[in-house]
């Protein structure tokens, strides 16, 4: 049963999860480091007017919440080759037309943003305005969705397989 405070599942490459995975690990082994960093700006006096403390405080704050999110991301991470489907799907290489009579394809990958170190292809994600409204279609299906500025912008599935990056 899902409910509605459950993150989606994220496709990852092996590679991707691989990377991330040693950047967690990193992360994690950098936090006394951190944590000494602090002592030692705590240390040199006045905290209201001590802009090192301020700063590396700062730092771990960022870390944290970077090791918040990637060690949920991993947690919920569907690894391996990109599905095989019969509709669009997260993984999927994924062309669309866009219907403003321009003749413009766009060609890119649905998936985590995280991927993107690892293809040349856009990478646009499944929680994206085109993400949601592309879901689930087949080709030569037409799906209109809002932009972030505003306009509407209908398109048209030309094709998807799965990513094999």
């Amino acid at each position: 049963m899902s409910t509605d405070n459950e993150a989606p599942a994220t496709w990852l490459s092996q590679d991707a999860h691989d990377r991330l995975k040693a950047e967690l690990d990193e992360l994690i082994a950098n936090r006394p480091v951190i944590a000494a960093e602090i002592n030692a700006r705590r240390e040199e006096g006045d905290l209201r007017e001590n802009g090192g403390y301020h700063a590396a405080r700062e730092e771990q704050g960022k870390q944290e919440g970077r090791i918040r999110y990637l060690q949920e991301l991993l947690r919920t991470a569907q690894v391996g080759d990109a599905p095989n489907a019969d509709t669009v799907s997260p993984g999927m290489v994924v062309t669309i037309y866009f219907d403003d009579d321009s003749d413009d394809t766009e060609t890119f990958l649905l998936g985590s943003r995280e991927i993107s170190s690892t293809t040349d292809l856009t990478v646009y994600s499944p929680e994206s305005a085109l993400g949601k409204a592309i879901l689930g279609t087949r080709p030569g299906e037409a799906v209109t969705y809002t932009a972030p500025s505003g306009a509407d912008i209908k398109v048209t599935v030309v094709r998807f397989e799965p990513f094999s990056g």
